[in-house]
């Protein structure tokens, strides 16, 4: 195992995060990897120099999920930093995450995830996502709403 280029690092990393709705259910992964191996979340990961966030949406829930998706506007940023027992700055992450639509494809888990499923409104709370994660699908949803 290497070592983490995101732990300890000397500038916030940027994360991207789809919000992803197919009617009212909205897309979840749940990861096979790291620190929050068997955790719910929505897709997303580390931006890649040179594309844009919309880019990054896409090719994220492609690889967690194997669907295509039409992202339609950013819903927020949030921080993510977790300090060591010194206080020292572990990880920060800077995540922006993006509202998009179902377009096509049958949910495959795959690259950081092992299982990807469509998660009706009244099953978020059985999933102990972060608080984050609950509010920027409610966040999502009611923007959607709007439109």
């Amino acid at each position: 195992m290497g070592i983490d280029p995101r732990e300890y690092p000397d500038r916030p990393w940027v994360g991207i995060g789809a919000i992803v709705f197919r009617g009212d259910d909205v897309l979840l992964v749940r990861s096979s990897k790291g620190s929050r191996r068997g955790q719910w979340s929505i897709p997303g990961g580390a931006q890649d120099a040179g594309e844009t966030i919309y880019e990054t949406a896409i090719r994220e829930v492609r690889e967690e999920a194997g669907i295509e998706v039409v992202p339609l506007e950013i819903v927020t940023a949030v921080d993510s930093i977790r300090r060591d027992d010194q206080g020292r700055v572990r990880f920060h992450f800077t995540l922006i995450d993006v509202l998009a639509e179902w377009k096509k494809g049958d949910l495959v888990a795959g690259d950081d995830a092992d299982r990807a499923e469509w998660v009706p409104e009244s099953r978020l709370a059985e999933l102990k996502l972060w608080s984050e994660t609950i509010r920027v699908i409610e966040l999502a949803r009611t923007m959607r709403k709007r439109s």
